[in-house]
């Protein structure tokens, strides 16, 4: 009897298998066609690498709502600040490559660390891709209401005579606040003491409670400019700002080519499916479209910068040759 019904069994094994194959691919796995075609299918988290109240938490706070209704799934932002945006890129980069885990994070990460540290826990080339850009952001000289300098040539004159009286704060060793302080010291022939910070807001509140004179605002102290807390010298870009149309750039200022802008956007894990990645580049450079988010951007001193990826790592191989020389020249390492 066995014997006899041996073909049979054969037959129905033979069937369920084909069937099993035909089921659609489980999440975390890939087939010949891709990854499974079930993304997202539960909450998506980014990570930003700075703490809250700075430029890269408030984009990923704009965006993350908007591409959350995209996707279908909540977008979970979680703050992982230190080291640069180091401590923030290393999660991300060891992080599954399943589209699940994406990075906030300024362009310095990747273009302006590997000069300032001799030792990373990761390769922020090798180990992370670019997704989608999201804004270039302008830096603002900003100082305290009461120092007496109406404009960047008599704030000059007034560090010339004040030789290492003054301090600067900054979002941290090597971000574009320190290294626009540095190249302005560079230009300007001038010195003073660095105070850096674990983010752009902790500097900006201890800039309003007068513990250091000035720094190079990433945009997240415009409204106590407009308020009359802080005072604006100059914008530290080729370009003026058209929020303050009437004040002009350092390069006008007789800072020739002084250009301290820097881009932020989105990083996933290398390895995260390209179908993953265009789909989040494709609903970012969507939402970048809307006025309202370009307003917002705006309003924190930016400009809504949408790319391919290949055109976001390209950005960052160009700040990686510009920075880097700078670095290299200042001495600049990470304490």
């Amino acid at each position: 009897m066995t014997l006899r019904f041996q073909p049979l069994r054969r037959a129905l094994l033979a069937a369920a298998l084909a069937a099993a194959s035909m089921l659609p691919v489980a999440h975390g796995q890939t087939s010949a066609a891709g990854p499974g075609t079930a993304w997202p299918n539960k909450p998506v988290k980014i990570i930003v690498n700075f703490p809250p109240g700075g430029a890269a938490d408030q984009l990923a706070r704009m965006i993350g709502q908007p591409l959350g209704d995209a996707l279908g799934q909540p977008v979970v932002i979680e703050n992982r600040s230190g080291a640069g945006g180091n401590i923030g890129g290393e999660a991300v980069a060891k992080a599954l490559a399943d589209g699940y885990t994406l990075l906030m994070s300024s362009g310095g990460m990747v273009s302006i660390n590997p000069f300032l540290y001799t030792r990373m826990a990761f390769d922020p080339v090798k180990d992370i891709q670019p997704v989608a850009a999201v804004a270039r952001i302008q830096v603002f000289l900003v100082t305290k209401p009461d120092l007496p300098a109406k404009n960047a040539q008599e704030f000059i004159s007034y560090m010339k005579a004040n030789p290492g009286k003054l301090s600067f704060g900054s979002p941290g060793n090597g971000s574009s606040p320190h290294l626009a302080a540095e190249m302005f010291k560079s230009q300007t022939n001038t010195f003073a003491v660095h105070v850096p910070y674990r983010g752009g807001g902790p500097a900006l509140q201890d800039l309003l409670g007068g513990q250091f004179d000035f720094w190079f605002d990433p945009g997240v102290g415009l409204p106590h400019v407009r308020s009359g807390r802080l005072k604006l010298l100059a914008i530290g870009s080729m370009a003026r700002s058209p929020l303050f149309p009437d004040v002009p750039t350092l390069n006008e200022s007789g800072l020739s080519g002084f250009d301290a802008d820097t881009f932020f956007g989105f990083y996933a894990p290398a390895g995260t499916p390209n179908e993953i990645v265009t789909r989040v580049n494709r609903e970012v450079n969507r939402i970048l479209a809307t006025p309202a988010i370009r307003e917002r951007i705006a309003a924190i001193g930016g400009e809504a910068s949408p790319m391919t990826p290949a055109d976001f790592g390209a950005r960052a191989n160009l700040d990686s040759k510009r920075f880097g020389a700078l670095i290299k020249a200042r001495g600049i390492k990470a304490e």
